[in-house]
């Protein structure tokens, strides 16, 4: 009788702190959730205004992940503090963490100083069709470990942002203008003069070509089955495909129309006949 007197007594001054605990968790919890939340949608109408200001999409895309991730662990050592962890405590704690993570972790670091770089330096901005590690493709957001590119034929291509900056970076975007460089062979039969003619006057039709700088249509090199011209037509930046498969195929119909010949590869082959 008396061990269950003593249970009981027990159990009446542990159910304050039992129930206690479970006030500051549940707290914890909802200051956690919440919090993360009001987080989401604080960074997401951060980037929205900074987007409405004209702020390059690349960046501010990079500075409301960054904002997320502060208000983030904020939120977390609240909750970690209503729970009833010593939080000064628990940042040293943290931080020497922090440290043997980070050794750990030289990547993911060498990522983010690299993004940091990227959004500084700006090799190249939201929207710039470039060439970078290896990737060809348009920008399409810039975040703190990874940078996002989107293929020609709509593919997502994820690259982490020290493999960016630790190579060569071809911005295709950033001049207004760029230059065609085309190689056409004719047949050493067919007649040059003709032939450069005829090239001239596609040039000269073709509205999107700029007129300055001035188109280049030369004989370039005497080749071993063909004599090749370089055309190398100026056109805006938005229009260099498009201009570049038109000459093409342009300069095609017109030369067989005008009998023009472009050479193809071809072999010769000759037998002897063995005398007996």
């Amino acid at each position: 009788m008396n061990d269950m007197q003593d249970l009981l007594d027990q159990g009446a001054e542990w159910l304050p702190l039992i129930t206690e605990g479970l006030i500051n968790l549940f707290f914890g919890l909802v200051i956690f959730f919440i919090g993360k939340f009001v987080a989401s949608k604080v960074a997401k109408w951060c980037e929205n205004r900074m987007l409405k200001s004209s702020v390059d999409k690349a960046v501010a895309g990079f500075t409301s992940s960054i904002l997320y991730a502060l208000m983030f662990a904020a939120i977390t050592l609240m909750a970690l503090g209503q729970v009833g962890v010593e939080t000064t405590s628990f940042i040293a704690i943290l931080g020497a963490a922090g440290l043997a993570v980070g050794l750990a972790l030289q990547g993911s670091l060498s990522n983010f100083a690299s993004g940091v770089l990227i959004i500084i330096l700006r090799p190249f901005k939201s929207g710039d069709f470039i060439d970078g590690a290896g990737q060809m493709g348009t920008v399409d957001r810039i975040e703190l470990f990874h940078t996002y590119l989107k293929t020609t034929d709509n593919r997502v291509v994820i690259i982490p942002n020290s493999a960016v900056m630790g190579g060569s970076i071809v911005n295709f975007s950033r001049e207004a203008t760029r230059r065609v460089d085309l190689v056409i062979g004719i047949s050493y039969d067919a007649d040059i003069r003709l032939a450069k003619q005829i090239m001239e006057e596609i040039i000269a039709a073709d509205e999107r070509i700029l007129k300055d700088p001035e188109c280049t249509i030369a004989v370039s090199e005497l080749a071993d089955s063909s004599v090749n011209f370089v055309v190398r037509p100026w056109v805006n930046a938005a229009d260099y495909w498009t201009v570049r498969a038109d000459v093409l195929e342009k300069v095609k119909y017109a030369f067989d129309e005008r009998g023009v010949g472009i050479p193809y590869p071809q072999m010769d082959v000759h037998l002897h006949k063995q005398e007996s």
